[in-house]
């Protein structure tokens, strides 16, 4: 699973700064090119090793603007993800 940020962005970039793993851009590099921020869910690990809920959803002013209910392939879901995994310095990705 990864976070998502809906169309409801206003681009003001507290949840780049919050991103550990540098898998969040601008609108600028969004890819789909609709002008907010976009998560690549390849990256996104959900802030687990680092947080204890992703700190993305924790910066941003604006609410419902990132989700993260949907499971993605190849991404690590929060549930799943054991103890031993979430004190890790480092982030888990399979």
């Amino acid at each position: 699973m990864a976070v998502k940020i809906t169309d409801i962005c206003i681009a003001c970039g507290a949840c780049i700064d919050e991103c550990p793993v540098e898998a969040i851009v601008d609108d600028d590099d969004n890819p789909n090119n609709d002008g907010c921020y976009f998560v690549y869910n390849n990256k996104c690990v959900e802030c687990v090793g680092h947080n204890d809920e992703p700190a993305c959803a924790s910066a941003c002013p604006t609410d419902g603007c990132i989700v993260w209910d949907a499971v993605v392939d190849s991404q690590p879901h929060r549930d799943d993800i054991g103890e031993d995994k979430r004190t890790a310095h480092v982030p888990v990705v399979e």
